[in-house]
């Protein structure tokens, strides 16, 4: 086990208290798992109907008496000093409450970074939020305006009048490769991995592929602006945010302004999207400092640009893969390599090489990933970051050495699928990627597909057909605290501080709870998206149903062991123990003898109790570290490219899944089908626009940053193996990013299988095809 893997576990061990006899690995299965009550069934969303009436609040749509608004301004240098700053006409402008530069802003410690280890840690880079004269990178926060309006706020910002003393800055990304660094790790995994010799191995192939593959910077585009609706209280602090990481964001702003725990509270129900960005970032630390300085409360809605100024994106990357063969086509060599942008000041690198970790067999590897030192905004997670863009990569690589060979790219990834993780040599825990391409193939109809690029033609239409391999790592986070709170009348309410970004978070957890309680999915209510309620990780890493599902689930255990104890004797439970019942049909009941049973009401009425609260965390999620855990899919694509044009339709996709238990079909479909549909965006049409001699952003906004529209999007069909992990709760892994992994490559291989042209370098353009 490694130095990274040994510190994850003692962050889980000293955040959720673990204790040797608080999990058992490889102990038996979720005893939910195939019972088909409310979990598997369709179920439409909770929330929907709050917010198809437009009852939903988000966070720029809070009302406070008093409230202010605020408009930042960016800076237009690279890097340097601000030279002359001068606020007098902003300050006069009418409506004006304060002007907040460097100069008057509070004197703050950066926040701590986002990290593996440190699970309150949130920050997306090291660098300070307006604390000194210097820029670090173009569009940063140099000054903010509160005004009365929202109009007044942004005429005074326009008002204010910044001389630059410009230094030269690092912008390009081909020089930086001469200073490249060489990270010990890329998140929990030793970076430079290396088993063979894959330069011999490669070399004594007898099929052999090596190519160079580049992927664009990308930036967030959510259809919620980032917002914050706040107000101080005295010494409290009331935050209407959208968030996906609730009670880190409510912690680290306590620490940041020097206030207590529990002082600060965020309140972020509802989240119109947010894919990796919607963390902390500098407009909250500026609003909370502004609506301080001025006792006002204050609204601050980033603009579509403003986005693009200061929230980081996906970094762009240079790849190399290699891949050799024998005459059978056994992988005898897989090397991954390549160049991406990280900031030192940044904290979150792109892993773009997880996937040849773990998806294919090979004789000998050799993978590492190098960060390039760059001034610009701080790069941060985005969907599926790191699998997305290098599934690009290596399945690109595989489709070209599947046609170098002469055979069918699915039987070439068939052949190379291992049987237990090809590098770290752990079992997978459940693993159905065979079972996933085969479904996959016959649904698709991929019989039909011609092998000859360019073969297959209607009209001015050139149409082909492509495959690729997704995978994504299942996580379960420490630290998700559940309240559960069972009354007399047969209802419960749980709650946490999760968040809600329109996955389905409390529907498929009513659904959960319902099946582990006995009663009906209408009984139970889910309560979250308040960092007043008990903590819940942050949404990010396919990881939160997992977690939240484990933290239910160890309160529903204690709920049991607390009613049998408040059953005492007088009951048909007397003499059991906590290991001997179950819940069920809205009662406790004997395992071995089901008519031994009492239910709620009764027990409850009894003890003269109107409810019952306790309140629980999940175990460790050591099962992390004893098996190989992904969740797998095979992306299936047709296209056609116009031989006058190049222009590229796609006409149908298909993703067909493993991952587990599908807990709720119709949440589930919207889910893969959204992560497919924002591969399309990586494939044909993302790109942010990145000037070298200004270091500024050339495109930012919905005008020029094309992201797939109605049109855009075919038919797209979905299906899964359902085959239940063993090792997880409910038998679920996570679903939200693997649908975005491998899209690019199914696209650009059924490109190729279409016009015979090899596109290496995304997007897919017209100029790259015509």
């Amino acid at each position: 086990m490694s130095r990274i893997q040994n510190a994850v576990i003692g962050s889980v061990r000293t955040a959720i208290g673990w204790t040797p006899e608080s999990w058992l690995p490889g102990g038996t299965p979720d005893p939910l798992i195939g019972r088909n009550a409310a979990v598997g069934r369709q179920a439409s969303r909770i929330d929907g109907p709050s917010k198809v009436a437009g009852k939903a609040r988000f966070a720029a749509e809070v009302a406070m008496e008093g409230l202010t608004y605020a408009a930042l301004v960016h800076s237009t240098a690279t890097r340097g000093r601000i030279a002359r700053l001068d606020t007098a006409a902003a300050e006069a402008a009418p409506g004006v409450v304060l002007v907040m530069t460097h100069r008057t802003m509070p004197r703050l410690a950066p926040l701590p970074p986002i990290s593996v280890t440190d699970l309150g840690a949130v920050g997306n880079s090291h660098l300070p939020v307006m604390q000194d004269d210097r820029v670090r990178y173009n569009g940063q926060v140099v000054a903010a305006v509160l005004a009365e309006t929202q109009e007044q706020a942004d005429h005074a910002a326009s008002l204010i009048e910044i001389d630059y003393a410009v230094e030269e800055a690092r912008t390009s990304f081909e020089d930086a490769k001469r200073h490249a660094r060489t990270p010990a790790s890329i998140l929990v995994e030793k970076n430079h991995l290396k088993i063979g010799d894959a330069g011999r191995e490669l070399d004594r192939a007898s099929h052999r592929v090596d190519a160079v593959y580049r992927t664009p910077p990308q930036n967030h585009n959510p259809i919620e602006l980032h917002a914050v609706t706040l107000a101080w209280r005295g010494d409290e602090l009331i935050i209407h945010d959208a968030s996906q990481m609730i009670a880190a964001s409510a912690g680290a702003f306590a620490k940041l302004f020097g206030l207590k725990k529990g002082k600060v509270r965020v309140l972020s129900p509802f989240v119109g999207g947010g894919f990796g960005a919607k963390g902390v970032w500098d407009h909250q630390i500026v609003a909370i400092a502004a609506a301080r300085l001025a006792g006002r409360p204050v609204r601050l809605q980033l603009t579509r640009e403003g986005v693009y100024r200061i929230v980081g994106g996906r970094s762009p990357s240079e790849q190399r893969v290699a891949i050799g063969a024998d005459a059978d086509g056994a992988f005898t060599a897989l090397i991954h390599t390549g160049h991406s942008v990280m900031p030192t000041y940044g904290v979150c690198p792109e892993p773009y090489t997880n996937g040849a970790r773990a998806l294919y067999r090979a004789k000998s590897f050799e993978i590492v990933q190098r960060m390039l030192d760059l001034d610009v905004v701080p790069n941060t997670f985005m969907r599926a970051p790191g699998e997305a863009i290098g599934s690009f990569a290596l399945e690109s690589a595989i489709d070209e050495l599947a046609c170098a060979m002469g055979v069918d790219p699915i039987e070439l990834r068939l052949k190379n699928l291992p049987e237990k993780h090809p590098t770290t040599g752990q079992a997978f825990s459940q693993h159905a990627l065979r079972q996933a391409y085969e479904d996959g193939a016959a649904r698709f109809g991929w019989e039909r597909r011609t092998a000859t690029p360019g073969a297959r033609r209607e009209g001015e239409w050139l149409v082909g057909m492509g495959c690729a391999t997704g995978s994504f790592p299942y996580a379960r986070m420490p630290g998700a605290t559940i309240r559960l709170t069972l009354k007399r009348d047969g209802s419960a309410a749980l709650a946490c501080s999760a968040q809600e970004m329109g996955m389905g978070t409390a529907t498929v957890q009513a659904q959960h709870a319902a099946d582990r309680l006995g009663l009906p999915v209408e009984a139970v209510t889910f309560e979250l998206g308040d960092s007043a309620l008990p903590a819940s990780p942050f949404a990010g890493g396919s990881s939160q149903t997992a977690s939240i599902a484990g933290s239910v689930a160890a309160a529903a255990e204690k709920l049991a062991s607390e009613l049998l104890r408040l059953a005492g004797n007088d009951t048909p439970l007397a003499g059991l123990r906590a290991g001997e019942i179950r819940l069920v049909e809205g009662g406790v009941a004997s395992i071995s003898e089901p008519a031994r049973r009492e239910t709620y009401a009764s027990i409850l009425s009894r003890a003269g109790r109107d409810e019952i609260t306790v309140t629980a965390a999940g175990s460790a999620p050591l099962e992390l570290f004893k098996y190989a855990m992904h969740s797998t899919s095979a992306i299936f694509c047709e296209v056609r490219v116009s031989a006058v044009t190049g222009e590229t339709r796609v006409d149908r996709m298909l993703g067909s899944f493993d991952c587990g238990v599908i807990l709720n079909p119709k949440t589930a479909a919207s889910q893969f089908r959204g992560g497919m549909i924002m591969g399309l965006g990586l494939a044909l049409t993302e790109e942010t626009l990145f000037d070298e001699r200004t270091g500024r952003i050339m495109n930012p906004s919905l005008a020029d940053y094309h992201v797939p529209v109605h049109l855009d999007v075919p038919e797209i069909d979905v299906m899964w193996t359902g085959v239940p992990d063993p090792r997880t709760p409910l038998g679920a892994r996570g679903i939200g990013e693997i649908g975005i992994v491998g899209v690019g490559a199914a696209v650009a291989n059924a490109v190729f299988n279409a016009t015979g042209k090899r596109i290496r370098d995304l997007p897919i353009t017209l100029d790259k095809l015509a």
